[in-house]
């Protein structure tokens, strides 16, 4: 009986069975393709550190003439390759966007250390001059691939030997001019790009052999990226060897891992945790619209079941041959998604994580894929048996229907037929045939406002922090580069008065900065210096330093230090050990040698203190100039810079954690789109069930006496208060939710919170909820509205 039942579902019901399927299949894939594109994220990551022999520190001593050998040397190294600091020109891109990587100074990398992924063409020969390799979005950005020629352009000796010259200013470069021809794209730890930053171009060290003086020049400096054999594990018996064959202890040590590897991790767990989210949003849609037509299906079975019921058919049989055809459907839908989904992963991973991203293209991800293709029919077999189940018994069962208060109150207050009548088609599901379930309605209703309103907030912390570096720590807009490894480039005593005399500066730090060691964690430390009014600094606890044993921590470097507000740390730098009180939690200005949530600050004694012996009194020394709100920074460097006729002033770039965060902008305004689906979805599947199911109620009261234009207003007075209740509920949920997913974003990137205000969508929500809704009304009301009295009464 149930073979011939279904067979004959299939060719009378065939069209309804091919929506519900290509509904699963749209459903199935988009979760799935965000779930596979959040999972293919997280780990982008750890795969591209998998065969690249990654480098696990970089020495950055920045001192001319050190000896590299002997640090090779050392027992703890594995492998270990030096790199100028310095860079080159391509001819047809704009100097102040840099393209030039470090370029190699021996042949070591990217064969013994840093060995990279090759997306495209091949490695080039380390012996030739005339060979470059490119990151994977230089072809996107600048239109130049694989087997394209450029003219690489060169410093001259003279402009390399010179403190004061700026490669990115207006003087062109002015030594040789190289053809090359790009031979591969390549993909590596180091060698990778992050949102915002510029795509790099790596020579082979055959160019530095030959031009060596055109990149150091006689005082250049050159660095080292280490692998170690132990990895970090060996990292504080390396640090004691290197102090001893330098005889420094001063010297900056990069830690990659947390560096580099810790906030790309970060940044993709964020766009992986957005992806989920965008996939749970599109689960919960399907399940509400794919549930309704489901649910739909099976009942209309059921009804057609019960002449059956008379021949002996048992009400598990029931549940069964109602279940049957939903459940294939979903299963050839499913099929179709999974197939979807896998399409989809040529476009996944999404934003940074597609940076590091070691295999793009195609990608299955079996387990995602394949517990979707199960689960999906499952969810689809679960809803059509549960509402067959549910059809049965209440066919079989009697009693009375709940009853709605508010549908009581507004008849006994005499409210108007259609408003009664209306409030109860909203709140009550009546009973029998006419039974409608309103719970899915209303759920939707408030899921729909509270998902809109929590993704427009939640998007507009995103857009605040977006437009506001000052979120990052990033209070100045202006800095001039004044000093390095100890000597200065400019007269900054003369400077300060010039800058804070102009009309736009608010307030000038002078900060030296130097890098300390506090056992195996390096702190880059920065003086709070301010002339002209006080520099503003972000606190996240406690206070700015005012004695020479004090200091603020960032948060990542109070984290790898396990230290709060009011604990102690251990600085050394060349000299004996020195102890600082933390007397708050603040951040920094972003630099080359960390980011704006790492390092410290120290007032200018404490600044001595700890750096009394260091072979350099300073790494850096620059001038973060703060200016007044409305003012355009790039007219401001400009003019400090006629003024004190040095030019080395220049607007602040953005961090590139500003990048990160609008990388993911669109995701909440796609979620919320996803949820007015789900809402319009489920309010209008309710109004014109209720229509269709209660076609008797209606009839019966247009036989005595309600006209066409109040059937409509029932319609109209369901839509408004199923509207209104979602308004009412979602609303302040929304808002709660929206800055509760926004704080904990703040407290992982981590950035200084501000409250979040939606402030177009509180104004927009509550008319738009009730255009929309009233839309919805539209036709179902035109359908009570022309209801066949006597046709309608005769059949029921």
């Amino acid at each position: 009986m149930i073979t011939m039942w279904l067979r004959l579902e299939l060719r009378r019901r065939w069209r309804p069975l091919l929506v519900l399927a290509l509904l699963v299949a749209f459903a199935t894939t988009t979760v799935l393709a965000a779930f596979a594109g959040a999972r293919r994220a997280v780990t982008a990551v750890d795969r591209l550190q998998v065969g690249t022999l990654p480098a696990t520190i970089a020495v950055l001593p920045n001192q001319p003439d050190f000896d590299w050998e002997e640090i090779r040397a050392l027992p703890e190294v594995e492998t270990l390759t030096t790199f100028p600091v310095s860079g080159f020109g391509v001819d047809g891109i704009p100097m102040s966007e840099n393209p030039s990587t470090f370029p190699p100074a021996d042949d070591e990398v990217l064969r013994t250390i840093e060995r990279p992924v090759v997306l495209e063409g091949r490695l080039p020969d380390p012996a030739r001059i005339d060979e470059v390799v490119v990151s994977p979005r230089f072809p996107v950005v600048y239109h130049r691939g694989v087997g394209d020629a450029m003219t690489l352009r060169l410093m001259s000796v003279e402009q390399v030997s010179r403190d004061d010259f700026d490669p990115a200013g207006a003087e062109p470069l002015a030594g040789p001019a190289v053809k090359v021809r790009i031979v591969g794209v390549i993909l590596s730890p180091w060698y990778t790009e992050d949102v915002g930053q510029t795509p790099g171009l790596l020579p082979t060290p055959a160019l530095f052999a030959r031009y060596r003086d055109n990149f150091v020049g006689p005082n250049g400096t050159i660095n080292a990226l280490v692998r170690l054999k132990g990895g970090l594990t060996t990292l504080h018996a390396f640090q004691e060897g290197l102090a001893r064959a330098s005889q420094r202890n001063d010297i900056d040590v990069w830690d990659l891992e947390a560096k580099f590897q810790e906030p790309r991790r970060r940044v993709d767990a964020f766009e992986a945790a957005s992806l989920s989210a965008f996939g749970l949003a599109a689960l919960a849609a399907a399940i509400v619209l794919v549930g309704q037509s489901v649910a739909r299906y099976a009942t209309a079975t059921v009804a057609d079941l019960q002449v059956l019921r008379a021949v002996g058919l048992t009400p598990r049989q029931g549940v069964v041959v109602a279940s049957a055809g939903p459940f294939l459907a979903a299963l050839a839908g499913a099929t179709l998604g999974v197939v979807g989904a896998a399409v989809a992963s040529v476009w996944m991973p999404i934003g940074a994580a597609a940076l590091h991203e070691s295999a793009p293209g195609f990608d299955v991800d079996w387990l995602i894929l394949g517990v979707g293709w199960v689960l999906a029919p499952v969810l689809v077999l679960a809803g059509a048996a549960g509402s067959a189940a549910v059809a049965l018994v209440v066919r079989r069962g009697a009693g009375s229907a709940r009853r709605s208060a508010v549908a009581l109150a507004a008849a006994r207050l005499g409210l108007p037929v259609p408003m009664v009548v209306g409030a109860r088609f909203a709140l009550e599901p009546g009973r029998g045939r006419s039974a409608v379930a309103v719970r899915p309605a209303l759920l939707g209703a408030v899921a729909g406002v509270l998902g809109v309103l929590a993704a427009f907030t939640f998007s507009a912390g995103v857009s605040d922090a977006a437009g506001h570096p000052e979120r990052f720590g990033q209070t100045f807009q202006v800095e001039a580069f004044t000093g390095i490894n100890g000597q200065d480039l400019a007269p900054v005593e003369d400077m300060l008065p010039v800058v804070t005399e102009d009309p736009d500066v608010l307030a000038v730090n002078d900060s030296r900065v130097a890098v300390a060691q506090s056992g195996d964690t390096s702190v880059t430390a920065y003086t709070y210096d301010p002339a002209g009014g006080r520099f503003p600094v972000v606190m996240v606890d406690g206070r700015l330093p005012a004695a020479a044993d004090e200091m603020v921590l960032a948060p990542v470097s109070a984290r790898r230090l396990d230290v709060e507000t009011g604990g102690r740390v251990r600085l050394a730098s060349g000299g004996e050990p020195v102890t600082m009180k933390v007397t708050g939690i603040g951040f920094l200005p972003s630099g080359s040698h960390n980011d704006y949530s790492a390092g410290a600050w120290v007032t200018p004694a404490g600044y001595d203190r700890v750096f009394a012996a260091a072979h350099y009194p300073f790494k850096f020394h620059l001038l973060h100039v703060a200016l007044r709100t409305g003012a355009d920074p790039k007219a401001v460097a400009a003019r400090l810079a006629d003024a004190t006729g040095v030019a080395l002033f220049g607007a602040s770039p953005l961090p590139v954690q500003v990048w990160q965060i609008k990388d993911v902008q669109e995701l909440p305004i796609v979620l919320a789109g996803f949820l007015v689906l789900l809402a319009l979805g489920a309010v209008g599947h309710a109004l014109a069930t209720a229509v269709r199911r209660r076609r008797h109620e209606v009839a019966v009261l247009r036989a005595l006496g309600m006209t066409r234009r109040q059937a409509r207003w029932v319609v109209v007075v369901q839509a408004t208060l199923l509207a209104l209740i979602g308004l009412a509920v979602g609303v302040p949920l929304g808002v709660a939710v929206g800055r509760t997913l926004w704080r904990l974003v703040a407290d992982f990137t981590p950035l200084d919170y501000a409250p979040p205000l939606a402030f177009w969508a509180l104004v927009l929500v509550a008319p738009v909820a009730l255009v929309l809704a009233n839309l919805l009304a539209a036709w179902p009301g035109r359908v009570a509205a022309r209801l066949r009295i006597g046709h309608v009464l005769r059949t029921e």
